[in-house]
């Protein structure tokens, strides 16, 4: 049965947090920023016309005057940590979903105080009390539905969660590309995903979108196999110098996360629920529990193991609270061996081993040792890729904008790092030249790359002319590209620029 469940959600937590750690006047337009776009405003922005997930440039023109701040994870759960001890005074068992939401059973405190209703008054007038903080409860059949709750403000009555979620709109899972994908395909709401047989979407879509399928029919995670996990799970780690700040803490405790990840996957396991103990020097001992829709990575692992410790090195600073051990328990598993594998690979042995064997690697030679590629916005393939740190979020940019002069699709399968020389001639053997007015001197019939034999042109279009940088002296380039078939059936991306012709790309 799926447990009824409490959420408490502090709106515009990023800009809470903002205000209670920086000293930002609540009543001053801010918002905080993630990856350009807007992730959460004040009521004052809003009011000026700024909404979640405009671009900065888009949000400053409609509040000229408008505070802009970046998204600090670590910031948030400082200014968090406070609500989370002012909750777990009334009932013990707070469970962190992120900054800025918790979540904990209904059963005990709704018996304790009288009623869900009861329960629910008293924690919202807790968290005023001590922590100066607005808050919204909702309660319902499982962490999915009582957050959606929480932010409607409503408390579902027993048995009308799925009545509750049926007409909610697909993108409330929190997976873009999988709504985005639902929709194309004639499905909108909830009820319409929920419907569909759960077997299928396991073998179409894969794992992620299976848990997706269950809480869109109101049926949280939990009964997918959780079982208590076996003593030898914990893994610890004690320090010879006590931890004061949470860098020094953060470096170890990517380490630990590592420990706990393969010791899992050595038990054919998933965590689902991570408990963080740690023990100060004067004995204390602080526990906090963090809870995920899906399953923890090691990347996840350590970042809320480092927000955690960052919570409770800024609430005790001054104090002689340094940290002396810290122990990771997964107190919730789920069987991780035998799940078949998502239509992209997202649940196979090869990706977690390829994983496992990079992040030791960053381990050894920091994080910037080992890069993945975004592929961002821009007119030619060669511009678009931006290297970023392996486990960071990989956002594109500037994806969405028109980038007239872009080529058509499909995009080229090879880029190389470096162009290659070529020389494109007609059938009189003179090299192709392309006019102001983009009149080519003659038909392209033969091209030489690097020193090889030339090879016969069978087909060929363009050319798209890309004039850029007009107003900058030194960055202003002006270029004709085409696409060109050969008679060795490849197929290539070739450019003429300042009379002379190179590669870029090869199509697959």
């Amino acid at each position: 049965m799926t447990v009824r469940t409490i959420v408490v959600w502090c709106p515009d937590w990023p800009v809470v947090a903002a205000e209670i750690v920086d000293g930002y006047p609540a009543g001053e337009p801010v918002a905080v920023l993630h990856a350009n776009r807007v992730l959460a405003t004040s009521p004052a922005a809003r009011a000026e016309g700024v909404r979640r997930g405009l671009r900065k440039r888009e949000a400053q023109g409609r509040c000229p005057h408008l505070i802009v701040l970046d998204h600090d994870p670590g910031r948030d759960m400082r200014a968090f940590e406070p609500v989370l001890v002012a909750v777990e005074e009334l009932a013990p068992g707070v469970e962190t979903l992120r900054p800025g939401a918790c979540a904990l059973a209904a059963r005990g405190p709704a018996r304790y105080y009288g009623g869900e209703a009861a329960a629910a008054e008293r924690i919202v007038e807790q968290i005023a009390q001590r922590c100066d903080v607005e808050a919204q409860v909702g309660i319902a059949e499982g962490t999915f539905a009582a957050g959606l709750a929480a932010r409607a403000g409503v408390l579902v009555p027993p048995g009308e969660t799925a009545a509750f979620l049926a007409d909610l709109s697909i993108t409330a899972l929190g997976r873009p590309a999988l709504a985005d994908l639902l929709r194309r395909l004639g499905i909108h709401t909830l009820k319409e995903f929920a419907a569909l047989p759960g077997p299928d979407v396991l073998a179409r879509f894969g794992f992620d979108a299976a848990l997706a399928h269950r809480l869109a029919g109101g049926r949280d995670e939990r009964p997918l196999a959780p079982r208590r996990p076996p003593v030898d799970l914990d893994v610890t780690e004690t320090f010879d110098e006590p931890v004061e700040r949470v860098d020094a803490a953060a470096f170890a405790a990517r380490a630990l996360a590592e420990r706990l990840h393969e010791r899992l996957q050595d038990n054919g396991l998933a965590c689902t629920r991570l408990g963080i103990e740690a023990t100060t020097v004067t004995g204390q001992e602080l526990l906090r529990t963090w809870r995920h829709d899906g399953l923890l990575s090691v990347a996840a692992i350590a970042d809320r193991l480092r927000w955690q410790l960052d919570g409770w090195l800024q609430r005790n600073a001054g104090g002689n609270h340094s940290i002396v051990r810290l122990r990771l328990v997964p107190e919730g598993v789920v069987e991780h061996l035998g799940l078949q594998p998502g239509l992209w690979g997202e649940a196979g042995d090869e990706r977690d081993r390829a994983h496992r064997a990079l992040t030791r690697v960053q381990g050894l030679l920091g994080p910037d040792a080992v890069l993945t590629a975004v592929l961002d916005g821009g007119r030619a393939d060669s511009s678009r890729i931006r290297l970023v740190a392996f486990g960071d979020e990989r956002v594109a940019q500037g994806t969405e904008a028109p980038w007239p002069g872009r080529l058509p699709a499909p995009s080229p399968a090879t880029v190389y790092p470096r162009p290659l020389p070529a020389e494109v001639t007609d059938k009189d053997g003179q090299v192709v030249r392309v006019s102001g007015r983009l009149e080519l001197s003659g038909a392209p019939k033969n091209i030489k790359i690097q020193d090889k034999e030339p090879v016969d042109i069978v087909a060929w279009a363009g050319p798209w002319p890309v004039d850029e940088r007009w107003w900058d002296e030194e960055g202003a380039r002006r270029r004709a590209r085409f696409q060109l078939q050969l008679a060795d059936e490849r197929a290539i991306l070739a450019v003429i620029e300042d009379g002379g012709w190179h590669v870029e790309a090869l199509y697959d």
